[in-house]
C-alpha cells in the first residue's frame, strides 16, 4: 500500500452539545486536571483535510494512551483572527488540555492547512511540532463539504451553482472572513499550495501525507505509518471506524457528469503537483484518470 478580548470561560466548562468554535457541537471529553509546570506544549497536529477523514483520526487517536487529547475536536486556535498573533497568549491553547495526564497531545483542526498563516504559526508555537495531513480526491472532498453545509443550513445553492457562480462569493470577502472557510468547495482541494506552505516552513521529516482511501481500506495500516511516524507504540487493535458521515441527499441533489467534469479540469493541473510534491499515489482519483477538456 502506498501512503507515501474578552475570554471564554474555560473550555473544559463547556456542555455537551454547546457549539465549538467552529459552530458545531464540540465532542466534550474529560476536563483537564491540575496543571503541571514545565509539560511540554502540543507536538502534533492534524492539519486537514477537511471531509478526508479527520474525525476517524481523531477517534482513533483518543484510543491511544500515548496520546493525549483536547478536550474536543478542532480547537481553531491557529486560525483565530482575534488573537493577536504579534504576541499571542499561548495559554488560552494551553487550558484545552489537560497538563497532568501523561502522553503527546494532539490538535485536529482540518482548517489548519487551507488557513493562511496557521502553518506559520504553529512553527512558531512549537518548531518541533509533527503535522499530519490526510487527502482525498478533490471532487470527492468537494461534493461531501457541500452535503455538510447544505445539511447544515449555511449554504442555500445548490451543488451546481455552489461550484459555479457561488464560487464568486470568495471574491467578495475579506480575506480572513470566516465565511471562506464555508463556501471553499473546490479551493479546499488545491492541494500543492497547502503542500508547498508546510513544505516551506517543517523539515520533510516532520510531516506525513497521508491518503483518505488508505484509511478506509486499510485502516491497521494506515494507523502503522502514524505511530511509526510519531515514535509511539501501536495503535490498539480497535475496530474500523467511519466518523462524520457525508449526509444523504435527495437523487435530484446529486452531481451530474457536468458538475465533475468541471472540477476535474479545474483540479488536474495542480493535483499532478500535488502528487510530485508528496510522492502519493493519485493514480485512482478521477481528476487525473479524466481526459482533460480540449
Amino acid at each position: 500500500m502506498t501512503i507515501t478580548a474578552k475570554a471564554e470561560r474555560p473550555a473544559w466548562t463547556r456542555r455537551a452539545g454547546e457549539p465549538s468554535k467552529a459552530g458545531k457541537p464540540g465532542r466534550v471529553r474529560k476536563p483537564p486536571k491540575t496543571r503541571k509546570p514545565g509539560v511540554e506544549r502540543v507536538s502534533i497536529f492534524v492539519c486537514g483535510v477537511q471531509k478526508a477523514g479527520t474525525t476517524t483520526l481523531d477517534a482513533f487517536f483518543c484510543e491511544h494512551p500515548e496520546l493525549s487529547a483536547a478536550v474536543y475536536k478542532e480547537l481553531n486556535f491557529f486560525n483565530d483572527e482575534t488573537i493577536n498573533w504579534n504576541k499571542p497568549n499561548y495559554a488560552k491553547f494551553d487550558q484545552y488540555f489537560s497538563r497532568s495526564v501523561n502522553g503527546k497531545r494532539f490538535d485536529v483542526t482540518p482548517v489548519y492547512a487551507y488557513w493562511s498563516g496557521c502553518i506559520e504559526r504553529i512553527k512558531l508555537y512549537n518548531p518541533q511540532a509533527k503535522l499530519i495531513y490526510i487527502f482525498r480526491d478533490p471532487f470527492d472532498r468537494a461534493w461531501s463539504h457541500w452535503c455538510m453545509v447544505y445539511g447544515r443550513k449555511k449554504e442555500k445553492l445548490l451543488f451546481a451553482e455552489a461550484i459555479r457562480h457561488g464560487r464568486k462569493r470568495l471574491e467578495r470577502l475579506p480575506p480572513k472572513s470566516k465565511k471562506r472557510e464555508v463556501f471553499s468547495y473546490i479551493e479546499r482541494g488545491l492541494y500543492a499550495g497547502q503542500v508547498r506552505r508546510a513544505l516551506t516552513n517543517f523539515p520533510r521529516d516532520q510531516l506525513l501525507f497521508l491518503r483518505f482511501d488508505d484509511l478506509v481500506t486499510d485502516p491497521k495500516a494506515t494507523l502503522a505509518v502514524i505511530a511509526e511516524f510519531l515514535q509511539i507504540e501501536p495503535f490498539p487493535d480497535v475496530d474500523p471506524k467511519r466518523e462524520n458521515p457525508r449526509p444523504a441527499v435527495t437523487d435530484g441533489m446529486k452531481p451530474t457528469q457536468a458538475d465533475r467534469d468541471l472540477i476535474y479540469d479545474l483540479v488536474r493541473d495542480d493535483v499532478l503537483e500535488f502528487a510530485e510534491l508528496t510522492g502519493l499515489d493519485v493514480s485512482n482519483w478521477a481528476s487525473v484518470l479524466r481526459t482533460p477538456a480540449s
